[in-house]
């Protein structure tokens, strides 16, 4: 479910949740297709095989559709690292590091609209001092402390957001460098991430 703030309206019955679903993931696919200046919210009502009227009752104009689009991106991003972090051992951060990353390059590389729109990073998206890396950064501090077993003070929020600003900045270098990901520089990213984390997890 998006973010609230995104909306204009919070969908309570079910008919109203799979008619935004079907929206937003219209919203992704035509991102896909033609980018974010040939986005209209005519084409997003046409592609979900909904009224015009639908989307303005969730969404003031398309800008506000690619934010919502971007938090349900991160909210899918959180749910699919909860789950890896089920299988990895609360000692050992360096794997619940991996599959953060790892999760976040299949989403790259599969999730539908999300190589332009990822977490509200790439294009105008909502307020630009809405900061998308520090909600990323608190999202995965809130998910890791407690699997670890650290404390979530200021300290460790500041630790990922460094990590997350870093890690961001050199995936999209991948991913310009080589549609599919450049391997060797994900793999940089890896032991980048390893080595400025251990001073504080280790």
């Amino acid at each position: 479910m998006p973010h609230p703030t995104s909306l204009r309206r919070t969908p309570v019955q079910q008919r109203s949740t799979e008619r935004l679903s079907r929206i937003l993931d219209a919203c992704a696919a035509l991102l896909d297709e033609g980018g974010y200046e040939r986005l209209s919210t005519r084409a997003v009502a046409g592609r979900a095989e909904v009224p015009i009227g639908s989307v303005y009752r969730f969404f003031t104009d398309k800008r506000a559709m690619v934010d919502a689009l971007a938090q349900r991106n991160l909210e899918r991003y959180a749910e699919r690292v909860t789950e890896r972090l089920g299988d990895v051992p609360a000692d050992d951060w360096r794997a619940a590091i991996d599959a953060i990353l790892d999760e976040y390059l299949a989403m790259k590389r599969t999730a539908p609209g999300f190589s332009l729109v990822d977490f509200g990073t790439q294009i105008p998206v909502g307020d630009p001092d809405s900061a998308p890396n520090l909600r990323v950064a608190d999202t995965l501090t809130d998910l890791l402390a407690p699997h670890l077993g650290v404390t979530a003070d200021a300290g460790l929020r500041r630790t990922f957001l460094v990590a997350v600003e870093s890690a961001d900045a050199l995936v999209r270098l991948a991913f310009r460098l080589d549609p599919a990901g450049d391997e060797k520089i994900i793999t940089e990213t890896r032991e980048l991430l390893r080595a400025y984390l251990a001073r504080v997890l280790d």
